[in-house]
Parts: C-alpha cells; structure tokens; sequence
C-alpha cells in the first residue's frame, strides 16, 4: 500500500513538473509575461483553465518579474450553472477575481436551430464579453487554457472545413488591437492536465450548454488524432511539431512567399507571358 502510494506522488510529481516545464518554455519562447502584467487568467471551471491557473501561480512565486493575477470567470445564465463552485474554490486559494454575468445562453438558444452546434456563436459572444471587460479593467494580458491538442484539432478543423492552414497561435494580438491573448498551455498534454486535475481535485463544472450535442466537427476530429495515435504513437506529437517548422517556399500560397520573382532573369516583366497565361485561347 505505501509502495502503491508512494508510485502514485512520484507519477504525479512528474506530470506537475512537465506541465511546469511545459509552460515555462512556452512563456519563454513567445515572451508571454513581462514585468507589470496584469494578467486576466479565464477561468471556464474545466481541467484545462483550473490547471493553468495553479501552474500560472506556482510559476509566480518563484517568477524573477512581478506580474498579477486575476481570475475570471463568465457566468453565461445556463440553467442548473452552480454558481458557488468557482467563487468558493478562488475564496480558498486566495486569489482576486471578477465573476462578469451575461445572458449568452439565451441569445445562442434564440439564435441558433437545435440541431446545429452553439459553439460558433457562444464562443464568438465571449470573446466580445471578455475582450471589452479586459480593456475596461486595464488587463495587459489575457490567459486561455487552450492546450497542446486544441491547437492541433483547430489545424485540422480548418483545413477540412475552412481551406485555410491555420491553428491558434500561442500569442496573439486580438483583431481589435486592443488586447494581447496567451496560451501558456500550448506545449502541454491533454493528458497530463486531465491527470492533473484528478489528482488535485478541481470542482470541475461540466459545460451543459454544448456538452449534450453529438457529431461536432471538433470531437470528429479528436477521434481521428486519437485513432491515429493509436495505429502510429508519436503522431500527435509529430504533427505538433510541424506547426514549429513550416517552410513557406515549399508550400503554395503566394502571400507568404515571393514565387514571382524566384528564378527570373533579371527581375524582367514580360507582358506577353501574362497574355499567355491568362489570355483567350487564339
């Protein structure tokens, strides 16, 4: 039993260390923190968020830079939402914290069919809700619990459904301009944060508005990676890699690399080309 006990605190102590490590890296390599931030840590009462903010923490107590922390949570009036669950968990850490209240629940339920997805919709509302809120409380930073394989799933979702080669960037500037978005959990684990989360015991609060709805594109997606993984272990981890490793010149897009003037004489125009390419058969 104290051999079992002791396995299970060095496998955990492991998995919080990674995590640790993973996050630090990532604030590293996208200068995610700076001396000053007022960080707005987004809280959605899942593993990923809880996990975040307990690593964010743990870094900042040992963190060479002072930076502050806020929790947020938005409360979006979904019916059955237990309201106490994240104002008691934050009272207990001792954190500060803003509990914002807007009704998107009812706006997405007006909105959108039943039978199709709400995520769309209710995610685009939040963001709006959270990127004003930021701005009107002087937030440098705004924290999202987006983990290793949501950027992967996004890369795919917008390749398969959008055309486009694209996932979430680790930072980002908001189209707004006004705010700066980070991603401290873009190099760690699914896995790792939801054995993570067990073994700290975070009131998970599941989310009931979108949770019920089967066949989302996202969760298609998951089952594919996860098949694959299993056929070919080490794929995700290969795929994730290839988003640090793009070679434009051997990609198609003429935006990101200049193929016009690759291997032209002399930089020369010649109209006539264009007329060939482009012109009526004659």
């Amino acid at each position: 039993m104290e051999a079992m006990q002791r396995k299970e605190k060095y496998s955990h102590d492991k998995i919080k260390k990674r995590l640790r490590r993973n996050v630090g890296r990532a604030i590293a390599d996208f200068n995610m923190i700076e001396a000053g931030d007022r960080i707005m840590v987004c809280l959605s009462g899942g593993a990923d968020s809880y996990t975040m903010l307990d690593i964010l923490q743990n870094l900042q107590r040992n963190a060479p830079v002072k930076f502050e922390l806020i929790a947020i949570n938005l409360d979006q009036k979904q019916p059955g939402f237990p309201k106490h669950v994240l104002p008691n968990y934050l009272d207990a850490i001792g954190i500060s914290y803003h509990i914002i209240e807007e009704d998107t629940y009812s706006i997405v339920k007006r909105v959108i069919p039943e039978n199709k997805t709400y995520c769309s919709l209710c995610s685009r509302l939040r963001r709006g809700i959270i990127y004003r809120f930021a701005k009107e409380h002087g937030y440098t930073k705004i924290a999202l619990g987006h983990h290793r394989e949501d950027i992967i799933e996004t890369l795919f979702l917008n390749m398969f459904y959008g055309g486009r080669l694209k996932s979430m960037p680790a930072k980002l500037l908001s189209d707004d301009g006004e705010n700066i978005i980070i991603r401290p959990l873009a190099y760690c684990a699914e896995i790792d944060i939801k054995a993570y989360a067990i073994k700290k015991a975070f009131p998970i609060i599941p989310c009931t508005l979108c949770g019920s709805q089967d066949n989302m594109q996202r969760q298609a997606i998951k089952e594919m990676l996860t098949e694959w993984n299993k056929k070919k272990p080490g794929r995700v981890e290969s795929i994730f890699t290839s988003i640090q490793n793009t070679v434009p010149s051997h990609l198609l897009d003429t935006n990101v690399f200049d193929f016009e003037q690759l291997g032209t004489i002399n930089n020369q125009y010649i109209p006539e080309l264009e007329d060939w390419l482009f012109g009526e058969e004659g």
